[in-house]
């Protein structure tokens, strides 16, 4: 007999493998060691990135925690996801608000590399800080960015690389049938999680939740650096973070809360809302700097 959970769990990791093979077939290597090779000549931004991701969004998440009387869900929620890295789809976002292919590839690329240390780091950092016995083993981040980020994009890269005509067309078609497949398979999720979100979001946690990405949102725009375009992906880059593993984080430490995922998804909801605002926000007043400069000269 079919496992329906098992079907939606094959039919999200299929639509995400797609999606990041689809993005692969826009980029090419350049791309996406551009901030390895620019880690110590400016703007330096594989700093730049590691401070604000890293360093500033975690702090936030913790003063939130620490400061704010809120549901254990939201908490772990808020902590698990302000360690993550990016999600493996986040390029497509960043490009469609001027961000540039280089910059946004480079630290897709970097990111996830790095969380590969950074991210068990600050799990126990975190848990120290907060008294708290949390955990998650570097092989676990190693697997995920590697199926979820790594492996797909280097595959689609590789097939530009021999075939680059044929990969411009391929791209949108399978991106689109990835969308498609995802939003079928997560549409059950959020059926399922729903309940959950609608408690938390009726006893107001959704509004800290609202002022938490907002802040990671604010911490990526002021440390990202002079290009404008850069400092609106590294925005959305320091909100959006990596569902699946946050969820890993999650239930590596609280095994016995079924409640985690409702916490998880209802941060996803609302920092994407949040980052679509501000990416469009971003677009419109770059755009109007940019036809200024050209009026003037």
């Amino acid at each position: 007999m079919v496992d329906p959970a098992q079907v939606i769990k094959l039919a999200i990791g299929v639509s995400i493998l797609l999606l990041v093979f689809s993005l692969g077939m826009g980029a090419t290597f350049a791309d996406a060691t551009s901030f390895l090779r620019t880690l110590f000549r400016p703007p330096r931004q594989l700093l730049r990135a590691t401070l604000a991701m890293n360093v500033v969004v975690p702090a936030i998440a913790i003063a939130a925690v620490a400061l704010f009387d809120m549901p254990k869900t939201v908490s772990v929620a808020l902590l698990a996801m302000a360690v993550s890295p990016v999600p493996p789809i986040l390029p497509g976002k960043e490009m469609k608000f001027g961000g540039r292919p280089h910059y946004v590839f480079g630290l897709l690329v970097a990111v996830s590399l790095t969380a590969i240390v950074l991210t068990p780091l600050t799990v126990g950092i975190m848990g120290r800080i907060l008294d708290r016995e949390l955990h998650i083993g570097m092989v676990d981040i190693a697997k995920l960015v590697a199926r979820t980020i790594l492996l797909p994009l280097t595959v689609g890269m590789l097939f530009r690389k021999v075939a680059p005509n044929l990969a411009d067309r391929l791209s949108p078609l399978v991106s689109k049938i990835a969308f498609g497949i995802l939003i079928l398979g997560l549409l059950p999720v959020l059926y399922t999680a729903w309940p959950g979100i609608r408690i938390l979001l009726g006893n107001g946690t959704g509004m800290l939740i609202v002022g938490v990405a907002m802040a990671a949102v604010a911490a990526g725009h002021w440390i990202g650096g002079p290009d404008e375009h850069d400092r609106t992906a590294l925005g959305i880059a320091s909100a959006m973070r990596h569902p699946g593993i946050a969820m890993s984080i999650a239930t590596t430490n609280f095994p016995e809360d079924k409640s985690m995922p409702a916490g998880i998804l209802l941060y996803v909801l609302i920092a994407a809302v949040v980052t679509s605002i501000y990416g469009k926000l971003r677009l419109r007043r770059v755009s109007n700097v940019l036809a200024s400069s050209a009026h003037r000269t």
